[in-house]
C-alpha cells in the first residue's frame, strides 16, 4: 500500500506542477463549474478554479505527502494496522486537494472540515490521556474556524452565490462583505494558529512523526495562509491589514521566543512552524501575496525535511523526544545531521538555500515599506531568534558527548527514511532559487542602503550568538537567576496560552454548560417542564379515577350529565 500510495501521488504531483509551470508562463486559469441544485433563487454548484497557484500548492503537498507515506513505511514498522494509517492519510490530501482548488465557500468548508476531522484523528493516533486532550484542543481550536466560515456562507447567501471570485467588483461599498471578511480572517486565524489561537499546533505533535512533517508543518496550518491569499482583494479593500499585520508579528515574536527555552524536539519545530506561519501573515497583510506564497511553498519543502530528520532522530533514540539526552548525533548519524542542518540553515535564510530567497526579499521589502520602529524591530528580532533557536538546537543535539543510554547505538540504515530525506533535500536546496526564477520571471532590485541590505545576515549572525549564550546559561539561587527563570516560565509557556487556551476557552464554558444542564435541563426545567406536567397528569387521572372507582353515584351522575349536554347540543344544531 505504502509504495502504490508513493508512485501514484508522485506521478500526479509531477504530471500537476509541468501543468502548473505551463499555467504561469502563459498566465492561464480554468474554472470549472457543475451545477448540482438550485436553492431560493442560490445555485449549489460544484466549482474548481485551476490556475498556475492551485496545481503549483497542490503539487507540492502531493510532493511532500508522496514521500512522507515512503518514510511512514519504516518509521511506522511497528504499527499493527498499517493500511488505516496510509488510508486516514490519503483522506488528508483529499481534503488538502479540494481546498486548494476551490473557489466556493460551500466546497471550502468540506475540505475545511475534512482537514479538521483527519486532523483530529491523526493527532490521537496513539492513543492515551495526552493525545487526546491534545486532540480536543485541536479540534475545538478549528471548530471556531469552521463556525465562522458556516456563518460567511449563511451571509454570502445575499448575494445568490458562494463563488466569492464573482464578487471581487462588488467588494467596494458592500457592508455584508466586510463581514464576510472578518469571519475568514477569523477562520484563517484558528487554522494557521495565530495568537490567540496558538497553543493548539505544539499540542498537535502528539501525532505521529510522519503526520507532523506533511500535516502540521506544511500543508494543513499553511491552509489559512492560503485562503487569505485568495481573499486579499478583500483584506486591501476593507482595511484588516493593520489589525493581521500586528497579530502576525506577536505570533512570530512569541513562537521564536517561546522555541528557545523549549527542550522538546518536536514542540521546537512546530513553535518554528508557527514563527514563519507569522511571517507570511504578516508580510501578506501588508499587501504582498506572491511573497507570501513563495515564502510558504519554499517553507514547506525545508520544514518538512526538518521534521523528517527529527523523526530519523526519535526513531534512532527510542522514541525518546528530549534533546538533552541527544549530543555528538553527527558521528553516530551523519546523513541525517547533514540533512537537519542543511534544512536549519535554510530556515535561518543562509544564502543561497531555499529559504534565503523568501525571506531575504520579505525582510528587504519590510525595509523598503512605510512600517512603524515596532513591526520593524519584531520582523527583525523574530528572524534573530529564528538564528537563536536553530543554533541551540545544532548545540544540544549535534555537538558535546552523547547523554543517551551507553549502551545504545544510532545509525542511519533504515532505507526508506534516508530515500525520504534525500529526496526532500534537494528541493530544499534548489528549490527557492527555482521557484524565485519561475514566480518572479521579471528581474528586480530592491535599492536599499548597505546597512539596511546586511541587517538580515548581522541579525542572523547576532541570534546565532544569542543560541551559544542561552544554551550556556547557567541557573543559580541568586536574584538575577530567580527573575531569568520566571521570564523563562512565561516565555517558554507561550505566554501562558495553552493554561489560558484550555482552562478559561474550554474548561470555564464546558462547567458552565454542566452546571445549566444540572440545575435548568435536569433540575427546574424538567420539575416544571415535561417530567412535571406528566407528574401533574398522571396525579389528576389517578385521583378522578378514584372517584369514580370509590362513588358509584357520582359516576352514574357524570354519566347521565355528559348525556343530556349530548341531547341538548344535538336539538340546538
Amino acid at each position: 500500500m505504502c509504495s502504490l500510495s508513493f508512485f501514484s501521488l508522485f506521478l500526479s504531483s509531477t504530471l500537476i506542477f509541468l501543468l502548473g509551470i505551463y499555467y504561469l508562463i502563459y498566465d492561464y486559469s480554468v474554472f470549472v463549474e457543475w451545477e448540482l441544485f438550485s436553492l431560493n433563487g442560490s445555485m449549489v454548484v460544484m466549482t474548481f478554479i485551476f490556475d498556475w497557484m492551485s496545481l503549483i500548492f497542490m503539487s507540492f503537498v502531493m510532493y511532500i505527502s508522496s514521500l512522507v507515506i515512503y518514510y511512514s513505511e519504516d518509521y511506522m514498522s511497528g504499527e499493527s494496522n498499517m493500511n488505516r494509517f496510509i488510508i486516514v492519510v490519503l483522506m488528508f490530501i483529499l481534503s488538502m486537494g479540494l481546498l486548494i482548488i476551490s473557489p466556493n465557500l460551500i466546497s471550502i468548508l468540506l475540505g475545511w472540515d475534512g482537514l479538521g476531522l483527519v486532523s483530529y484523528c491523526l493527532v490521537i493516533y496513539y492513543q492515551n490521556v495526552k493525545s487526546y486532550g491534545a486532540g480536543m484542543l485541536t479540534a475545538l481550536s478549528n471548530r471556531i474556524g469552521d463556525v465562522a466560515i458556516l456563518i460567511s456562507i449563511a451571509w454570502m447567501l445575499n448575494f445568490g452565490g458562494w463563488n466569492y471570485i464573482y464578487y471581487y467588483s462588488f467588494i467596494s461599498n458592500s457592508f455584508e462583505m466586510s463581514v464576510i471578511t472578518m469571519l475568514i480572517v477569523l477562520a484563517a486565524m484558528t487554522k494557521s494558529a495565530q495568537i490567540p489561537f496558538s497553543s493548539w499546533l505544539p499540542a498537535a505533535m502528539a501525532a505521529p512523526t510522519p503526520v507532523s512533517a506533511l500535516v502540521h508543518s506544511s500543508t494543513l496550518v499553511t491552509a489559512g495562509v492560503y485562503l487569505l491569499i485568495r481573499f486579499s482583494p478583500m483584506l486591501d479593500v476593507y482595511n484588516c491589514g493593520w489589525f493581521l499585520l500586528l497579530i502576525g508579528c506577536m505570533t512570530m515574536f512569541m513562537a521564536g521566543l517561546g522555541a528557545n527555552f523549549e527542550f522538546d524536539l518536536k514542540k521546537i519545530i512546530a513553535l518554528s512552524t508557527l514563527s514563519q506561519l507569522g511571517l507570511m501573515m504578516s508580510i501578506l497583510s501588508m499587501g504582498y501575496l506572491k511573497l507570501a506564497f513563495f515564502h510558504l511553498l519554499a517553507h514547506a519543502l525545508f520544514k518538512a525535511l526538518l521534521f523528517m530528520c527529527a523523526g530519523s532522530m526519535i526513531h534512532n533514540l527510542k522514541d525518546s523526544q528530549d534533546i538533552r539526552f541527544m549530543g555528538s548525533i553527527v558521528n553516530f548519524m551523519p546523513l541525517t545531521s547533514v540533512c537537519f542542518n542543511v534544512s536549519s540553515l535554510s530556515l535561518c535564510g543562509m544564502p543561497f538555500l531555499a529559504g534565503f530567497y523568501s525571506k531575504d526579499l520579505i525582510l528587504e521589502m519590510v525595509c523598503l515599506s512605510w512600517v512603524n520602529c515596532l513591526i520593524f524591530f519584531l520582523f527583525f528580532f523574530s528572524t534573530g531568534l529564528t538564528a537563536s533557536y536553530s543554533f541551540r538546537l545544532f548545540y544540544y543535539s549535534m555537538s558535546g558527548d552523547n547523554n543517551f543510554y551507553s549502551s545504545f547505538s544510532f545509525d542511519d540504515k533504515g532505507y526508506y527514511i534516508s530515500f525520504g530525506m534525500i529526496s526532500l533535500l534537494f528541493v530544499a536546496v534548489f528549490g527557492g532559487s527555482f521557484l524565485s526564477w519561475l514566480i518572479f520571471p521579471i528581474p528586480y532590485m530592491v535599492s536599499l542602503p548597505y546597512y539596511l541590505k546586511f541587517l538580515t545576515i548581522i541579525v542572523v549572525l547576532l541570534g546565532s550568538y544569542l543560541g551559544y549564550f542561552i544554551s550556556d546559561v547557567d541557573f543559580s539561587y541568586d536574584l538575577f537567576s530567580l527573575n531569568l527563570l520566571s521570564f523563562v516560565s512565561f516565555a517558554g509557556s507561550m505566554w501562558f496560552m495553552p493554561f489560558l487556551s484550555t482552562n478559561f476557552v474550554s474548561y470555564l464554558p464546558l462547567k458552565v454548560g454542566y452546571y445549566s444542564s444540572k440545575s435548568f435541563d435536569c433540575g427546574w426545567g424538567e420539575l416544571f417542564g415535561g417530567q412535571g406536567m406528566y407528574s401533574m397528569f398522571i396525579y389528576l387521572i389517578n385521583y378522578i379515577q378514584s372517584w369514580y372507582d370509590s362513588n358509584y353515584k357520582i359516576y352514574l351522575l357524570t354519566f347521565i350529565f355528559w348525556m343530556f349536554v349530548l341531547v341538548m347540543l344535538f336539538f340546538l344544531y
